[in-house]
C-alpha cells in the first residue's frame, strides 16, 4: 500500500540587510572623497563641492547686503583647506535667494549638475513653507534621485531658524520641513545636517537665538559658524 506524502511549503519573507531607510553614516559616507582629498600632486583632481538652496546658503545677510565670505559655504571651504593642504577644491554656491526647492529643481540640471559634483548640499527649507510640505517633498526627492543617479554624494539641510517663529514647538510649520527633511535622508540614505537641531539650544531665550541672527530668517556670522561646524562633522578625517 502506498502512502500519501504531504510535501508542506513554507514561504518566508526575504530579509535584506542593508541600510536602506536610515540616514547614512558619517563616519563612512564620504570616505572616498576625503580619501582623495588627501592625494597629492600630480596624482590628485579637483574636487567640486556645490551647495544649493536658497538666501542662506547664498550668503544674505541683512538683505540686500550679501556676505559670501563669512556664509558658510565659504567657512566650510577655509576648514576644509586647513584639513587637506594639498587637496584642490571647488566650492560652487549654485543657490538663489528668495527661491523654493521647487524653482531649483527646474534649474537643477542645468546650474547643478553641469559642474559634475563630487558633493552636493542642498538647504531650501526656510522658502519651502510657501509651496507646503507635499510639494517641498516632491521637488527635494527629484533633485536628490538625480544626483545619486550621477553618483554624487548628498547631504540634505534642514533649515536655520526664523527668529518670528516659536522654534521650540515641534508643530510649527518650519519644524515640520525639518522632520521631512529628516525623513527624506533616511530614504534615500544620503547625509544629513541637522541645522534645525544645532540652534535648539537657543529656542528657549529669544534674546540669545537673536546674537545669531543677522535678521529673522538669516543667520550672521556666528550662526553660519554653527551650520559649518555640523557640516565639518561629515569631512573629518576620522
Amino acid at each position: 500500500m502506498k502512502r500519501a506524502i504531504l510535501i508542506i511549503f513554507i514561504f518566508l519573507p526575504i530579509v535584506t540587510f542593508g541600510q536602506q531607510n536610515q540616514i547614512a553614516d558619517s563616519t563612512t559616507y564620504l570616505t572616498t572623497i576625503k580619501n582623495e582629498l588627501q592625494v597629492k600632486w600630480p596624482k590628485n583632481r579637483t574636487i567640486n563641492i556645490v551647495f544649493h538652496g536658497h538666501s542662506v546658503p547664498s550668503g544674505y545677510f541683512k538683505t540686500p547686503i550679501v556676505n559670501s565670505l563669512a556664509a558658510y559655504p565659504q567657512l566650510v571651504f577655509r576648514n576644509i583647506k586647513e584639513l587637506y593642504p594639498y587637496a584642490v577644491v571647488n566650492v560652487i554656491t549654485t543657490a538663489k535667494g528668495g527661491e523654493n526647492a521647487e524653482k531649483g529643481a527646474l534649474r537643477f540640471d542645468s546650474n547643478v549638475l553641469i559642474h559634475n559634483p563630487d558633493l552636493l548640499f542642498i538647504d531650501y527649507a526656510l522658502n519651502d513653507r510657501d509651496i507646503g510640505l507635499e510639494r517641498a517633498y516632491k521637488a527635494w526627492d527629484e533633485m536628490i534621485k538625480k544626483a545619486l543617479a550621477n553618483g554624487i554624494k548628498v547631504i540634505l539641510l534642514t533649515p536655520s531658524p526664523d527668529a518670528k517663529l516659536d522654534n521650540a514647538n515641534p508643530e510649527n510649520e518650519l519644524a515640520k520641513h525639518a522632520a521631512q527633511i529628516r525623513k527624506l535622508a533616511a530614504e534615500n540614505n544620503v547625509g544629513l545636517v541637522d541645522s534645525y537641531k544645532a540652534f535648539e539650544f537657543l529656542y528657549s531665550d529669544k534674546a540669545q537665538l537673536d546674537k545669531y541672527m543677522a535678521q529673522f530668517n538669516h543667520p550672521n556670522e556666528q550662526g553660519h559658524a554653527l551650520i559649518a561646524k555640523e557640516i565639518m562633522k561629515w569631512l573629518i578625517n576620522n
